[in-house]
């Protein structure tokens, strides 16, 4: 039975945050999140997650993933990778493995191929150690070998100067015999540099008796994060994966520099990013849609024959040859359907916009249900808070409102009707009728120009100095 073992107890002193470090995010995705997703393709029988700071949050973030044999154990004193991996032997649910895998939860680049290799180069051996060469392998455990075999891991803490000379290094995933990983475990001692219990000591151990073998790989796939700089990198490195994935699928990205699409976003083949796209959470682009210049879409869907320019989505649905945009906001509860349209600077929240109708420019349509062939007029408003609670508007199909109307929900109008512009609508419209509600006008002739003449005077009899308004020097 294959199992692993995924380190994350640690606190990333060097991030500088109050979040657990492998919840921070990297192109979408919490940190711990790649590597349980690039585990789950293997079908492991149990997958156990020692935590320590933040972990009751990284225990639920870790439950609630749709991965089968996830479950956490609690390392309370950090005392070294070793007491890590010793804690999650002894919880019980590694009992029946015979394969166990340990790697650390800060790896995002690591791949499902990769991890499978280790495995199979195991084969008979007590251990596999995947390792890498750095030009610079400063701060790293370096590897011991003779000849072709690995003897041992020693701790850059520990290194004499000639094994610090050395440019291969621990990544910190391995593969290893259940039973071999035990017996080794219990061969650790704190006599080292840090105090700690090394998982790196188990390898000299095992090498004394057994044979160790390496499996080298790229460093950017096992390369971790240890601070914001190299959170950056490693989300722009994925990034380039993630668009390269979508273009190699049939995807249209006119500029892959500026366009960032997170992990989970589902974009189908024969849509179109145009620069400036950012794409986050569980939004999904059809086929046939474009997107761009310079949109933000959250767990937005954009179905077939869609435009969305300058646009910032969370939550929205947007049918089929519907138009959004320029500089529209879509707010969560957005939906449009067929053909509809929400313009320039119109923003939306909890409306559904019916099959045709148009808001076309600088409105507001909020908690509201617009029917069939609607055309709202320019800088109308559906009225729906009164400073306690939301109200909702109803507008039938083929309905028409003037510009700068106001429509004091909960308020309905019915299909076919009209309501002249300018007006401020308090009670329903039926269905085919006219409504105008407007203060009647008055006129003053000559107004304006009294008006000028008293401010002239009143500027004129103003005090120029303090001296002339009676004030002394002091």
């Amino acid at each position: 039975m294959r199992s692993a073992v995924v380190l994350a107890a640690g606190r990333g002193t060097r991030l500088r945050s109050s979040k657990p470090k492998v919840l921070h995010e990297a192109a979408g995705r919490p940190l711990l999140g790649w590597v349980l997703h690039a585990l789950a393709p293997l079908e492991l029988d149990h997958i156990v997650v020692v935590i320590g700071h933040g972990a009751e949050q990284v225990r639920a973030y870790a439950e609630s993933l749709p991965i089968p044999g996830i479950s956490c154990v609690v390392q309370e004193q950090q005392n070294g990778t070793g007491h890590a991996v010793r804690i999650a032997m002894e919880s019980g649910a590694l009992d029946a493995a015979t394969d166990v895998m340990v790697l650390a939860g800060d790896v995002p680049g690591i791949s499902t191929e990769t991890l499978s290799r280790v495995f199979v180069e195991r084969g008979g051996a007590a251990a596999a150690v995947v390792t890498t060469r750095l030009d610079d392998p400063t701060g790293y455990g370096r590897m011991i070998r003779y000849g072709s075999r690995i003897t041992g891991i020693v701790e850059e803490r520990d290194a004499s100067p000639e094994q610090k000379r050395i440019d291969e290094i621990n990544t910190g995933l391995f593969a290893f015999e259940a039973q071999a990983l035990r017996d080794a475990l219990g061969q650790l001692t704190t006599d080292n540099a840090q105090g700690e219990e090394y998982l790196t000591d188990t390898v000299a151990y095992l090498a004394q008796t057994r044979t160790v073998v390496g499996l080298e790989v790229d460093s950017d796939e096992v390369e971790g994060v240890n601070d914001r700089s190299q959170l950056a990198t490693i989300s722009s490195t994925l990034n380039a994966r993630t668009l390269d994935r979508l273009m190699a699928g049939g995807v249209g990205i006119v500029d892959p520099s500026s366009t960032y699409v997170d992990a989970d976003v589902v974009v189908e083949p024969d849509a179109l990013l145009l620069p400036g796209v950012m794409l986050h959470g569980a939004t999904r682009i059809a086929s046939g849609a474009e997107v761009g210049p310079y949109s933000r879409l959250t767990d937005t869907v954009v179905e077939s024959g869609a435009t969305v320019a300058f646009t910032v989505s969370t939550g929205a649905e947007i049918g089929p040859e519907a138009q959004v945009g320029p500089y529209t906001h879509l707010r969560p509860g957005t939906v449009l359907h067929r053909g509809a349209k929400a313009g320039g600077f119109v923003e939306t929240k909890k409306a559904v916009i019916g099959e045709g109708s148009k808001v076309p420019h600088l409105s507001y349509v909020g908690d509201a249900d617009l029917g069939k062939g609607v055309n709202f007029g320019a800088g109308s408003v559906t009225v729906n808070y009164d400073g306690f609670n939301k109200f909702h508007t109803t507008i039938g199909d083929g309905a028409f409102v003037g510009s700068d109307t106001m429509l004091v929900a909960p308020i309905e109008v019915g299909p076919g009707a009209y309501v002249g512009a300018g007006s401020t609508i308090t009670t329903d419209v039926p269905a085919d009728a006219l409504a105008i509600e407007r203060a009647e006008r008055r006129t003053i002739d000559g107004w304006g120009a009294r008006n000028r003449e008293r401010h002239t005077k009143q500027s004129s009899s103003e005090p120029t100095s303090p001296t002339e308004s009676g004030q002394k020097d002091n």
